[in-house]
């Protein structure tokens, strides 16, 4: 392992893993599918620069459903949301 971005430890060699889904957590989010995070843009950069785009389920409370999050363009709608009372296809 190597220090890599923000002193997170990476792999030193080989090949790149790219998961089939991803499971993302989530602060807010509308009914279109899109997301409020925790304010970086990982998950929509990481998502925007994989060769093939991954299945992606929101995980969250419904006490963050907005009337929307005014999605920009870099923004990326999720295929489902799940919380503890709704389960929302984007």
């Amino acid at each position: 392992m190597v220090q890599g971005t923000w002193k997170i430890p990476m792999p030193a060699s080989g090949e790149g893993v790219f998961p089939d889904l991803l499971i993302v957590p989530l602060v807010g989010f509308d009914r279109k599918g899109y997301r409020l995070g925790y304010g970086g843009g990982f998950y929509d950069r990481t998502i925007a620069a994989m060769p093939e785009r991954p299945r992606t389920i929101g995980v969250g409370f419904e006490l963050g459903l907005l009337e929307t999050i005014y999605p920009q363009p870099h923004d990326i709608a999720l295929e489902m949301i799940v919380t503890e009372g709704t389960r929302l296809k984007g």
